[in-house]
């Protein structure tokens, strides 16, 4: 289940928080529907309740704050707004990915396609699905790790009716398996239609919190509605009728020719206009909107009341009726001012912190947004709303408020290795980009070496004198910027945060399949050119130098570090096109800083310092290794790669601190 404790949203400028001290519960094997018109705090109070919004108050599920909880997604399954996701990504690649990130096997995806009925859309991309499709692939996203609560916002928004009927037959489903299901509407004729417990917000505050019956008939009220050229008649004659059999019904004129009975049937009114010759043209069952505080006492209502409409003629005939409320004027909507409703004869289960009445029990509706007090209705008021008042009143000194509710930060994929390659190799994006560099290499290698003057060891990487890069370099540095610019851009992991986790595991798994694939370009590109070189000029032009073992070394580094530079630019400036911006920096920013700051005579050079390291240690390097220290040396100290490194360094630096920083937050 799941239990909702003052939840208070936090206040900017002296505003009224969004959502003022809710607390509210929503029992496993029902439906419990968060009730509420545009702008009554809804969305705010699941973001309170997800941990995704600074605020105060504490949300247990299954008696455990999400923060407690090991791996939320397979304790709450959570839909808000549309499915994020790449367009270009099919529904199947989307929710394998998905598995990865939440640990469960990859076979689970084609499960949750057959329960939504998306089977014959799995290859379908998600930029060309429809609302509806949309609705029950979020759905399917929600029930991948078989989670035992669902927390969705306003599933049935723009869905048609067959489709809605299905959604709400799914999550009765999942209700009925002993899971936990809590969604928001703004339609109260649906609340009823398909909840189990209604809990009505207004203005950020808890108005109802109903059983389904109950919100029926203090919310919801049946009448007829009729149209008919001679409305007049009718309604004269309803009422007479009614009076003559001693029957309450109330006739209601809306202007026009339209007509809406109260306390009556579609048989009674259609037969009463058969007997008198009146044509109707509609002849209907209708479900009337009493309004959020329909069966509560309301102050608003109470003081614009007079005496005289105590006493009047009407009275006694309301007060016939139990269930009947004075009649509005005509054209006007329809709001209840009857007594306030008993409370249920079964006292609401009551948790730790909640005080007795705190749900189960209508509260009074406040006028203007603010707390204003009714001595005569202060005996009715719940005692939630006595809390409210005294956490307030305690607010200066800090005793009893509920707890500071702080953002948690978005989980990790607990199988970051194998969400990267699915995320990787879900969409064409990649594979474009490598075959658009292989072209690019091979048509300029062909120009240079038509022109001359171009070094065996540029032709075949196709790098001019004139490119601060290569094309494979430039190529890879996107690919790695891509790697986490389309988490930003795309957020499939942290949707409803709008951010990306950074945590090491990922940052890790990133760099690892980056580097894979910037050395798989690195090697295509040099085969490319070579093939190509070779079938247009001859073999002469292909021949390995002889110092090929260093200079393969230092290409794969270059193209490596560039990659490796995109995934942590992007990671820290969270956007694709700083993270490319980043890789081209290092050869006109960085690497003339580097040489401006190597010149002169007191630097020293990496065979002196290979020299000393090997002379100092008191054992020698196995395997020749003291060759390979001064290899890589020798490509450190080169502008490019020192250059290369110190902003490797920098940025990975960065990546961490702005990992600690979200942590303290």
């Amino acid at each position: 289940m799941i239990q909702a404790i003052g939840l208070t949203s936090s206040t900017r400028k002296e505003l009224p928080p969004a959502v003022d001290d809710v607390s509210f519960e929503a029992h496993a094997g029902r439906v419990t529907v968060l009730l509420g018109a545009p702008g009554a705090g809804k969305t705010t109070a699941l973001g309170l309740m997800l941990e995704l919004q600074r605020g105060r108050g504490i949300t247990y599920f299954r008696g455990r704050p999400l923060h407690r909880i090991p791996h939320p997604a397979r304790e709450v399954g959570v839909l808000l707004g549309a499915v994020p996701g790449h367009p270009a990504r099919t529904v199947r690649g989307h929710l394998r990915m998905l598995c990865a990130a939440a640990g469960v096997p990859g076979r689970r995806a084609d499960e949750v396609l057959e329960a939504v009925g998306l089977v014959s859309l799995r290859d379908e991309r998600l930029g060309t699905l429809s609302r509806g499709m949309d609705r029950r692939l979020g759905l399917a996203c929600a029930l991948l790790p078989d989670p035992h609560t669902l927390v969705l916002d306003d599933p049935a928004r723009g869905l048609s009716v067959r489709e809605n009927r299905w959604l709400y037959g799914m999550l009765r489903a999942h209700a009925d398996q002993g899971g936990t299901v809590l969604c928001t509407t703004a339609d109260p004729k649906e609340a009823a239609r398909v909840a189990d417990r209604v809990v009505t917000l207004e203005r950020g505050r808890l108005v109802a919190d109903q059983e389904a019956a109950d919100f029926s008939r203090t919310r919801l009220r049946p009448r007829v509605a009729v149209r008919s050229p001679h409305a007049a008649r009718l309604a004269a004659l309803l009422a007479q009728e009614a009076r003559a059999a001693q029957r309450s019904v109330e006739v209601v004129r809306e202007g026009g020719n339209r007509l809406c009975v109260y306390g009556s049937t579609c048989a009674d009114v259609g037969e009463t206009a058969f007997r008198n010759g009146i044509v109707v043209h509609q002849l209907a069952h209708e479900v009337a909107d009493m309004g959020p505080g329909a069966g509560v006492t309301d102050r608003a209502a109470d003081d614009e009341a007079t005496p005289a409409d105590s006493t009047g003629p009407g009275a006694d005939e309301s007060a016939s009726s139990t269930t009947r409320p004075p009649s509005p004027p005509a054209g006007a909507p329809r709001h209840a001012t009857a007594d306030p409703q008993p409370a249920p004869a079964t006292e609401p289960r009551r948790h730790p912190g909640v005080p007795a009445g705190g749900a189960g029990t209508p509260m009074s509706v406040p006028r203007d947004g603010k707390a204003q007090e009714d001595s005569a209705a202060e005996d009715a008021r719940p005692a939630v709303g006595a809390r409210s008042r005294r956490a307030r009143g305690r607010a200066d000194t800090g005793d009893g408020l509920p707890p500071l509710i702080a953002v948690r930060p978005a989980p990790r994929p607990l199988r970051p290795l194998r969400y990267e390659i699915r995320r990787a190799t879900g969409v064409r994006t990649g594979f474009l980009i490598g075959a658009g560099v292989l072209l690019v290499s091979a048509l300029t290698a062909v120009l240079l070496a038509r022109v001359g003057h171009t070094p065996q060891p540029r032709l075949l990487a196709a790098w001019p004198r004139e490119l601060p890069l290569p094309p494979a370099a430039l190529g890879a540095g996107l690919l790695g910027a891509l790697a986490f610019g389309d988490e930003f851009r795309h957020p499939a992991l942290a949707a409803d945060r709008g951010t990306v986790p950074r945590r090491l595991g990922l940052l890790t798994a990133k760099l690892l399949v980056a580097s894979l694939t910037a050395l798989v370009l690195a090697v295509l590109t040099v085969g490319c050119d070579a093939e190509v070189l070779y079938l247009v000029y001859g073999r002469e032009v292909v021949e390995a130098p002889a110092d090929w073992l260093p200079l393969s070394a230092g290409w794969l580094g270059l193209v490596t570090g560039c990659a490796c530079a995109g995934v942590l630019a992007a990671g820290v400036f969270r956007s694709t096109t700083a993270g490319l911006a980043a890789v081209v920096a290092v050869p006109l920013v960085v690497v003339p800083l580097v040489r401006k700051a190597t010149d002169g005579p007191s630097v020293r050079t990496p065979a002196l310092v290979s020299a000393r390291s090997r002379d100092g240690l008191p054992f020698r390097w196995p395997f020749g290794g003291e060759h390979h220290l001064d290899a890589v040396l020798r490509l450190v100290a080169q502008p490019v790669g020192g250059a290369l490194a110190l902003s490797l360094a920098a940025l990975l630096c960065a990546y961490l601190l702005t990992n600690l920083r979200s942590r303290v937050r």
